[in-house]
């Protein structure tokens, strides 16, 4: 028993081994390559392909100086506003979070930083359990390790999802503005960051009230926003 007990402890450990020497080659890749496909746009292609097989995503990668400051600022004071300092884990939005979730009884605020959102995005899925949250807790380690915070950044503001099949600043843009992400006024990217946490939600309605209100909020905090 204790042998076979060592054997699937060694198993485990190499892949575990296996999976983030995976996760590395992939993040070193991305270090001066955009990501052809990450693991949300796959699940949205097939989910998008169950009701039309003839469905196509929108993603066009822009390089960090073809993406409006603007939408920089706002994407920053919305999601992240330590962003530029933190090693990854916003640890007092953390706690904020828990104790939001705590007062109204169930989970209404993640407090995930950048980093932690773009490691869900490339390599993970949107379901919420503990495993996924290692998951994403060690690839959020290995990314702020092995790249800049400007690329962590520009890779964040290429890979989200902005609305049904639309994914990336460029294609978020066009989609709901008709401009390119580096045209993108105050207003236009603060509405872009407002809707990152519900996109396929509340691009049905891009000029609710309850956006409005949250875009007011996301401008006056805009002006403080750090950039790497």
């Amino acid at each position: 028993m204790t042998r076979i007990v060592g054997l699937v402890l060694a198993a485990s450990a190499a892949l575990a081994l296996l999976w983030l020497a995976w996760i590395g080659g992939h993040i070193a890749w991305y270090r001066t390559h955009a990501p052809r496909e990450t693991s949300f746009m796959a699940q949205r292609m097939d989910e998008l392909r169950a009701r039309n097989p003839q469905a196509q995503l929108r993603y066009q990668w822009v390089t960090y100086e073809r993406i409006s400051p603007q939408l920089k600022r706002a994407m920053i004071a919305a999601e992240d506003a330590t962003f530029a300092a933190h090693p990854g884990f916003d640890w007092d939005g953390i706690r904020q979070a828990l104790e939001k979730n705590r007062r109204k009884g169930h989970v209404v605020s993640g407090g995930s930083t950048i980093t932690q959102q773009l490691a869900k995005n490339l390599f993970l899925s949107p379901d919420r359990n503990y495993l996924r949250k290692a998951e994403e807790a060690v690839i959020t380690v290995m990314l702020e390790a092995m790249l800049p915070k400007r690329r962590i950044l520009e890779l964040y503001l290429n890979v989200i999802e902005w609305g049904s099949g639309v994914f990336g600043a460029e294609a978020a843009a066009q989609r709901h503005f008709g401009v390119g992400a580096a045209q993108l006024s105050a207003e236009q990217a603060a509405r872009l960051a407002a809707m990152t946490p519900s996109p396929r939600v509340f691009e049905r309605n891009i000029h609710s009230a309850y956006l409005s209100r949250r875009v007011a909020t996301i401008l006056a905090r805009m002006p403080s926003a750090a950039l790497p």
